[in-house]
């Protein structure tokens, strides 16, 4: 019979195509995980793998047999996690992936009421661009994902906590930064400099600025940060949501934030889960507070 030890080894052997980094990932030798694999293997009664001295390949029966072992693993992982739906709402550990455009000026806003209101609340945070944590949370790598709508989330379930519009950020001493709000043409009188491919954050914003590509406008940054700096500078404009004025733009006498002339909301942020994540009183939870949490804030900053 085939145990769910031999799914979990075929499934890191799937995602490394590589024998050795599998196995520490196994936290077992390398010849353990060869032998489980290869008894595997001869119980279906075809290869899962193709391997030799130099690389690893999935057959196309493998491939087939793989997503139905990922299916089974995920399965498994939410039956153990059906003990901890019965305790209080995040009292126990919780794996959640955050995109970068979110996660540092969230966090900090966030975390104090988490830690006072849930005290025996563990938190695994990654970071990492939305793809990753998707790709992640379906897995079953991770609890949770708080990313950017809209987005490509198919097959997740995602629950909006808060909108926001994104702003342009000049020079003060740029000749837009008068300007009551920003439009097309204003854009199109200075360089503006938004992430690299991959952050969700430059596609909403050439959809807030009707702009058609990202080849002409894009900087090779990989964070809201390092564009504002370059701002600050001189060397440019960029768009920053919201949720990053407060740190990036408020107090740098350098920099100027304008509207769009665009109507918002330019972006949502949500929870995302798998459909049948069993921690649904956490996720409730999680929702609540983040919107208490921006409702306080707005109001005490009015």
């Amino acid at each position: 019979m085939i145990s769910l030890k031999q799914v979990h080894y075929a499934l890191a052997v799937k995602r490394h195509l590589h024998f050795r980094r599998a196995a520490e990932e196994c936290n077992i030798s390398q010849s353990t995980l060869s032998t489980a694999l290869s008894e595997m293997e001869k119980q279906l009664g075809f290869q899962i793998f193709e391997r030799d001295n130099r690389k690893v390949l999935v057959t196309p029966l493998g491939k087939q047999a793989l997503e139905r072992a990922r299916s089974i693993e995920l399965q498994m992982e939410d039956l153990k996690k059906l003990a901890d739906s019965q305790r209080e709402p995040l009292s126990t550990l919780l794996s959640v992936g955050v995109i970068p455009t979110i996660g540092p000026y969230l966090l900090p806003r966030v975390l104090p009421a988490l830690q006072d209101r849930y005290p025996r609340l563990q938190l695994d945070i990654l970071e990492d661009q939305s793809a990753e944590v998707l790709d992640q949370l379906r897995r079953g790598a991770l609890d949770a994902a708080i990313i950017a709508l809209p987005y490509d989330c198919d097959g997740l379930l995602t629950f909006p906590f808060w909108q926001e519009d994104l702003l342009w950020i000049v020079h003060a001493e740029d000749e837009n930064a008068g300007i009551k709000k920003a439009t097309v043409e204003d854009f199109a009188r200075t360089h503006l400099m938004l992430l690299k491919d991959g952050h969700c954050l430059t596609e909403h914003a050439l959809a807030a600025c009707k702009l058609d590509n990202v080849s002409t406008h894009s900087f090779s940054a990989t964070s809201l940060s390092t564009l504002s700096h370059l701002v600050a500078g001189k060397i440019g404009s960029t768009l920053v949501p919201e949720i990053a004025l407060e740190q990036l733009v408020s107090g740098n006498e350098r920099l100027v934030s304008i509207p769009l002339e665009e109507p918002g909301p330019h972006r949502q942020l949500a929870i995302a889960i798998r459909p049948n994540f069993p921690g649904m009183a956490n996720v409730e939870a999680l929702v609540k507070l983040f919107r208490d949490e921006f409702k306080r804030t707005a109001t005490s900053s009015c």
